[in-house]
C-alpha cells in the first residue's frame, strides 16, 4: 500500500517536471518586444515607459503669453494676499495679545505670504513653488489637527483645510510647469529667463 503511494507521487512529480519542460515560452509584450529577461531590464522598460508619458504631457503644454497668468496661481495669489491681511489684522488687534514670541510668528508670516502673493501675481515659479510649501504644511496641520477635534465645527474646518488647500496645490502643479517651461520655437512667448526671476 506505501509502495503504491509512494509510485503515484513519483509518477505526479515526473509529469510535473514533463510539463515544465514543454512549457511554450512566455508570450510577447502587447507591442511585439520579448518579455524582460530579469528585474533590471524590467526596471528600465518601466522608467522608458514613464518618460515616454512625461514628454507627451510636456509636449500637451501651452507656454504662457506675454503677461499671462494661469488662473491657479491667480486664485493662489488672492489666498495668499487674504491671509496676509488676516495675519496683519490679527497683529494689530493684539489675538497674540503680550505673547512676543507669537506676535513675531505672526509678522514672519505676514512678511511671507505678502512676498509669495506679489511673486504668484507676477506669476513667478519660485512664488508658486512657496506657496505650494504652504499649501502642504496646510494640509499636514488641519489633517493632523483631525486626530485632536473635540467639536464637530472643528473636524468640518479642519476637512474644509485639507480639501481647499489640497485642490489649490493640485492646480497650482500644472500652472507651475507652464511658467517654468521654455518658449517653443517660433512661439511669441517671453523668455524662459525672464520666468524665472
Amino acid at each position: 500500500m506505501a509502495q503504491r503511494g509512494s509510485r503515484k507521487r513519483r509518477k505526479e512529480r515526473q509529469r510535473r517536471a514533463a510539463g515544465r519542460a514543454t512549457a511554450p515560452a512566455a508570450p510577447a509584450e502587447a507591442n511585439g518586444t520579448p518579455p524582460p529577461r530579469n528585474n533590471q531590464e524590467r526596471m528600465e522598460r518601466l522608467y522608458a515607459r514613464g518618460r515616454a508619458k512625461d514628454e507627451a504631457a510636456r509636449a500637451k503644454l501651452v507656454p504662457l503669453e506675454p503677461g499671462e497668468r494661469p488662473t491657479a496661481v491667480t486664485v493662489g495669489a488672492i489666498v495668499a494676499a487674504v491671509a496676509a491681511v488676516a495675519n496683519l489684522v490679527a497683529l494689530v488687534l493684539g489675538f497674540d495679545g503680550e505673547n512676543t514670541q507669537r506676535n513675531v510668528t505672526t509678522l514672519i508670516g505676514l512678511v511671507l505670504l505678502v512676498v509669495v502673493a506679489y511673486g504668484m501675481w507676477r506669476a513667478r515659479y519660485w512664488a508658486v513653488l512657496g506657496m505650494q510649501t504652504l499649501l502642504a504644511l496646510t494640509i499636514v496641520l488641519a489633517a493632523l489637527s483631525l486626530l485632536t477635534a473635540v467639536t464637530a465645527w472643528a473636524a468640518v474646518l479642519a476637512v474644509l483645510l485639507v480639501a481647499g488647500a489640497g485642490t489649490l496645490f493640485w492646480f497650482l502643479i500644472k500652472a507651475m510647469a507652464r511658467i517654468q517651461m521654455p518658449d517653443r520655437p517660433g512661439s511669441t512667448g517671453r523668455q524662459a529667463s525672464g520666468r524665472g526671476s
